[in-house]
């Protein structure tokens, strides 16, 4: 499309956009170079990938941002470890990267100094789940599985799948990689670290420091008076708070007008922002996706951990990533030193699956429990009126929402429940077949093949079920 061309339809977006009001325009610019400068840096310094591929597979999977990705520039400064981004020379975005803290979004105010806890050695709890090297399929049927993931149809949408990690009965029995990544590769999981922040809920809430029915303890909503009092936290956990913050369902272009993006690109202390907002709908009244009720908890999470931040990064070391043996995790932080635990864990595939097996395990590591008695079976648990198919913390096959009826429908075992991250980031637990599913990539949201993933689960399902019968009849 000519300069001039796409000038006018950018011209034609933004006025579009006018009339959700002057302030959500403005901050257009500052949110898709945000956007851009937060993968960048996590790409660039916590992955070790190269920032051209990065930005290229990142903008092509973002609908709508060929309108403006010509007219975005960004800098990666390999000696300051940090990323500028701007957007016509204006909408300028700052991510820096700090040793043991990943990237952080530089949006004015000072960043929060941060001890990053001390590795203390503590060993894991969840077996083994492969060596170092990287797993061969077990049969070709997986091999074949394998093959079709990173297969690239002919025409765009391409699928960029950068990684797949199939794991049966706490094994890994086939994974395969991108060129530049690999087993201990940590990738951005986006939206799959909300599964992760459910999970410390769920620590919490078997400690006693957390209750999932009563008052939330924010202390913005403390005053019985405020109608924002009766908030709980599994109403934050199914996202059916009723805060009026849009919605983080799509990432697009369109997207950036939703003021829940200038909550995560715009304000540095993210959860104050969240906490902020009036009410849109009664508490329980009606189900809405967005990261404002997950980087509340975070906040829930730090406080109940000691306060800070290196409290909260302690607290999710020793309980969550330690027992599991992940060891490749970086928790991302927002500027006021919170955990960013509403698309911020950057983690390889196998810590993503080493994570999920706790699931599969009824959320039990070497005998000790982690999460509390009944919690895998609340997390899979269907939301009312959610029509994506979305559980407490993880998206949920089960309940006849749309999308599970869906799901099912093109071949996933109605008891499959998932963590998802946007454009394409998936890991899969399926207790009836005692799978983990890892894939990860750069797909856009939709069509809904785009990214490979029906067919991935519905090849691993059914090699893996006639692995199972050959090695009976044997």
């Amino acid at each position: 499309m000519p300069h001039r061309r796409k000038i006018t339809v950018l011209t034609v977006t933004i006025c579009a956009g006018l009339a959700l009001g002057a302030a959500r325009a403005r901050d257009v610019p500052k949110i898709a170079t945000g956007f851009v400068a937060d993968i960048l840096c996590s790409e660039t310094f916590v992955s070790g990938l190269d920032p051209r591929r990065t930005f290229t597979e990142t903008t092509d999977a973002m609908p709508g941002t060929g309108l403006i990705t010509w007219a975005m520039d960004y800098r990666v400064d390999r000696v300051r470890k940090d990323v500028t981004v701007t957007l016509f020379g204006i909408g300028r975005s700052h991510a820096i990267y700090r040793e043991g803290l990943g990237c952080t979004l530089d949006n004015g105010a000072p960043l929060a100094d941060v001890k990053v806890p001390v590795e203390d050695g503590q060993p894991a709890l969840l077996p083994q789940i492969a060596g170092p090297a990287i797993v061969a399929p077990q049969s070709e049927e997986l091999a074949a599985a394998l093959d079709r993931a990173f297969a690239e149809p002919a025409q765009p949408p391409y699928r960029r799948t950068r990684a797949v990690v199939v794991m049966k009965s706490g094994r890994v029995i086939a994974e395969r990689y991108a060129d530049g990544v690999g087993p201990e590769t940590p990738l951005l999981g986006f939206s799959m670290t909300k599964s992760m922040i459910s999970a410390l809920t769920g620590v919490l809430v078997r400690q006693g420091k957390l209750k999932l029915d009563g008052p939330a303890p924010v202390a913005a909503w403390k005053h019985p008076d405020d109608p924002r009092h009766a908030i709980t936290i599994d109403q934050l956990l199914r996202h059916t708070a009723g805060l009026a913050l849009g919605s983080s369902l799509e990432a697009s272009l369109g997207s950036a007008f939703e003021p829940v993006n200038r909550m995560k690109f715009v304000e540095s202390d993210k959860a104050a922002y969240a906490e902020s907002i009036r009410l849109e709908t009664g508490p329980g009244a009606a189900w809405n996706y967005h990261d404002g009720n997950t980087l509340i908890l975070s906040h829930l999470i730090r406080d109940a951990a000691g306060g800070n931040s290196a409290d909260a990064l302690a607290f999710a070391r020793r309980e969550l990533f330690a027992p599991l043996g992940m060891r490749h995790v970086t928790l991302q932080l927002d500027g006021a030193g919170t955990i960013e635990g509403s698309s911020e864990m950057v983690a390889s595939a196998r810590d993503w699956a080493r994570f999920c097996q706790l699931y599969l395990n009824d959320g039990v590591a070497g005998g000790k429990r982690i999460l509390p008695e009944g919690w895998v079976n609340y997390t899979a648990s269907p939301t009312p009126n959610a029509w994506v198919g979305i559980g407490a913390g993880f998206w949920t096959n089960q309940g006849d929402s749309f999308g599970a009826k869906f799901r099912v429908g093109h071949g996933w075992p109605r008891d499959a429940f998932f963590a998802k991250g946007t454009i394409g980031q998936y890991t899969i637990v399926i207790p009836s077949e005692k799978l983990v599913i890892v894939r990860m990539g750069r797909s856009p949201n939709g069509p809904p093949q785009a990214d490979g993933v029906f067919d991935l689960v519905r090849d691993v399902v059914a090699a893996t079920r006639e692995k199972g019968k050959m090695a009976g009849a044997n």
